[in-house]
């Protein structure tokens, strides 16, 4: 695959990066037109022995290595050790893709230089190909270069592209918290039907592959999820009972309204 050719630097090898790369390698990337900054080798899990370039800081990589991409999956709280080591590579030719949460387009400019540059929000399940990444380009990215951005991150799921920078705010709070929240609900699920007179175990156990279940048939059906629910829906029966208080005036809608609008605050606090 053309878009997914190196050579490739990728800074920071953690849950994410680590399945990014995976995905890269499963499609195609050459490991040796790869390189990976890593302090720990171990993170690197089973794709370890694939690399054959990995360097534990940016002191050992090749004077004349020049990136077609640099992938930047370091913490937001590691980015600035980070950056000075990449600056070098800024230019035209060098496609950077930022997957740190809260660090901007305006923050990457200041303080590694302008140049290309994608940031993108992608969200944990990355880790088994089915996540989904929202991605926005600043000017300077050429259609080849956003070709490129949008293979590598297709690796690992869905892609989204947004105009706006300001709309990434909203989707950390949606689908890169959303994880969070649909555990959230298998866990009260679970705990709802011990409370019920379920055997713990079975009470989790029935929670997990209802809500994974559901999901995967909301992600096959050509049908809305208004309409899946409304097909799981008897008239006057069970399932009807426990909407009337999950859809009531102070039921679940208005809770996730209001935790999805703190979060998005939350993450403009910190971009700010």
């Amino acid at each position: 695959m053309r878009d997914l050719e190196g050579p490739l630097l990728l800074v920071g090898c953690g849950k994410m990066g680590g399945a990014m790369l995976a995905g890269w390698l499963e499609r195609g990337l050459d490991p040796a037109e790869t390189h990976v900054i890593e302090p720990n080798k171990a993170a690197l899990g089973p794709i370890a022995d694939q690399i054959r370039h990995h360097h534990a800081d940016f002191s050992t990589l090749p004077a004349k290595l020049s990136p077609r991409v640099v992938v930047l999956a370091v913490k937001p709280q590691m980015m600035a050790s980070a950056l000075p080591g990449c600056r070098r590579f800024v230019g035209p030719g060098t496609l950077f893709l930022s997957i740190a949460a809260g660090k901007t387009i305006a923050y990457f400019e200041r303080e590694l230089g302008k140049g290309p540059l994608v940031r993108a929000m992608p969200n944990t399940p990355a880790a088994i190909a089915r996540g989904i990444s929202v991605a926005v380009a600043n000017p300077l990215v050429s259609a080849d270069q956003k070709d490129q951005a949008d293979a590598l991150l297709k690796a690992v799921g869905e892609v989204a592209w947004v105009e706006a920078e300001a709309l990434i705010d909203p989707v950390t709070a949606l689908s890169g918290g959303g994880p969070a929240y649909v555990f959230l609900l298998m866990e009260y699920l679970a705990e709802a039907g011990a409370a019920a007179g379920l055997p713990p175990e079975l009470a989790r156990r029935l929670a997990r592959v209802t809500v994974s279940g559901a999901g995967e048939l909301a992600r096959r059906s050509p049908e809305s999820v208004e309409q899946l629910r409304q097909n799981v829906t008897s008239p006057n029966g069970t399932t009807l009972e426990a909407l009337k208080i999950l859809m009531a005036e102070d039921g679940l809608k208005p809770l996730l309204t209001r935790a999805i609008a703190a979060a998005t605050r939350r993450s403009r606090e910190l971009a700010d």
